[in-house]
């Protein structure tokens, strides 16, 4: 997209609305990354020990985490962000189709959503912007 293009201006005229990527595979965190940021202010961190610190400094109002990573289960990590902040909306990203292991992830973390890899950029996105409004009915809901 060019500066010029109406999407994009709409977008950069928006709040910008806070999101946290975890991933291990820096990779794929930057091209998530760029393709989020046109409409929301992304912080990213590498594992879920660097999240739980960043979530101790700031709140997002989605957090997207893989699923499998060295050092820390991104599953885990989610269930542990439910107790801690209830109303960010959780997204979990994984290679792997095994139903009941999907199911037990919606239910332990309470997922907003599940995307299987590879993640199509304009899911994510949209995926992204469901949960944001998701975030803002529950906080509203208070």
């Amino acid at each position: 997209m060019s500066a010029a293009d109406p999407k994009r201006e709409g977008a950069a005229s928006q709040a910008r609305w806070p999101i946290l990527l975890v991933d291990d595979e820096q990779t794929l965190l930057d091209v998530f990354q760029a393709a989020l940021e046109p409409y929301f202010e992304v912080t990213t961190a590498t594992s879920t020990r660097d999240a739980e610190a960043i979530l101790q400094g700031r709140q997002f109002h989605v957090v997207v985490a893989d699923h499998l990573m060295p050092g820390g289960n991104g599953m885990n990590f989610l269930v542990r962000a439910r107790e801690e902040y209830p109303h960010m909306q959780r997204i979990l990203v994984t290679g792997y189709m095994k139903p009941e292991m999907l199911l037990r992830s919606v239910n332990e973390a309470a997922l907003f959503r599940y995307l299987l890899k590879p993640v199509a950029i304009a899911e994510l996105i949209k995926v992204v912007q469901d949960a944001v409004k998701a975030h803002d009915l529950s906080v509203a809901a208070l």
